[in-house]
């Protein structure tokens, strides 16, 4: 929060930017409930998900945004992707997410690597893992609609669409496979480590926490984090680095990694030998922005990397 500001006042001024522009049409996620909060000038469209048959669930407990606009009771959900995201309604009163105008209709596979989706009964796939991408992916799909492209088209952009700065970007340090992922906050940060569940290789984990203010400095989402499905997988090293290793370290320890799988590296220019030593093939890096740029600057000065930023 410290980083961006509290998600309704940063929604009014989206929504005060919108009304100097009232001709300007607004293409939103209508799957999140903030989106569908306010009355606005503006002609809106929205995109959403509609893969699932209808259920009755609430979301998460520690999930934020859940709270109905217009009465404040807790809103239920007929089917939840993820976080507070889903064909919401509220019990209490006639909120509900709207109608869907471009909508995700199938979701066929996921795997680490890519995802297999239909939106509005096309089918598409992407070299990038994550419902959080399906989701990206629909929001490209509902822009390059309203501007006339083609599913063909649409599909050419996703093809040619490569993994960049620490969004799954895969490199190679001798011998190992680093795949690094850019991690903001708790929900980012759990679907990144779902991610995990298709992984059909042996891996280790490297999880880097700093504190300056492009991070955060406020560090406590880390407990809202789901560190514990760390332990659905046999992760032979987990190890913790960065400017808050001390409170990541703690973190893990509350999460049942056994202390003779957890490593502990308090200077980032030193995680390259803990690349270089892992016991797996493959590692899984999971860290904050600054961490993110550390970790290039001395993989670019070693040589395994050309650029320090793409």
């Amino acid at each position: 929060m410290d980083r961006f500001g509290e998600i309704y006042t940063i929604y009014q001024k989206m929504v005060d930017g919108a009304a100097l522009a009232p001709d300007a049409v607004i293409l939103a996620n209508g799957d999140s409930p903030i989106f569908n909060s306010k009355e606005l000038v503006n002609k809106q469209i929205y995109f959403g998900f509609n893969h699932e048959p209808d259920g009755d669930t609430l979301a998460h407990y520690n999930t934020d945004g859940v709270l109905c606009p217009k009465c404040q009771h807790i809103l239920r959900y007929k089917f939840n992707t993820y976080s507070n995201l889903g064909k919401y309604y509220c019990p209490h009163c006639d909120f509900k997410r709207p109608e869907l105008t471009y909508a995700v209709t199938k979701v066929d596979k996921l795997t680490h690597k890519s995802s297999s989706f239909e939106i509005d009964g096309h089918p598409f796939q992407t070299n990038v893992a994550g419902l959080y991408n399906v989701y990206n992916a629909l929001a490209a799909y509902s822009v390059g609609k309203h501007f006339g492209l083609t599913p063909e088209e649409i599909q050419a952009g996703f093809s040619a669409a490569q993994q960049k700065f620490g969004r799954q970007e895969t490199i190679t340090v001798n011998d190992k496979e680093i795949i690094l992922n850019l991690i903001k906050n708790p929900v980012g940060l759990n679907q990144v480590i779902d991610l995990l569940h298709y992984e059909e290789e042996p891996f280790s984990v490297v999880s880097i926490l700093n504190d300056r203010p492009a991070d955060g400095t406020d560090v406590s989402w880390i407990w809202d984090g789901n560190y514990e499905k760390f332990l659905d997988f046999d992760i032979p090293k987990v190890t913790v680095s960065g400017i808050r290793q001390k409170e990541l370290t703690l973190r893990m320890k509350v999460a049942g990694i056994p202390e003779d799988k957890l490593e502990v590296v308090p200077e980032i220019s030193d995680v390259i030998k803990t690349f270089k030593n892992a016991p797996t093939k493959k590692i899984y890096v999971m860290a904050t922005y600054t961490a993110v740029l550390q970790l290039r600057k001395e993989l670019a000065n070693q040589g395994y990397i050309a650029e320090r930023m793409k």
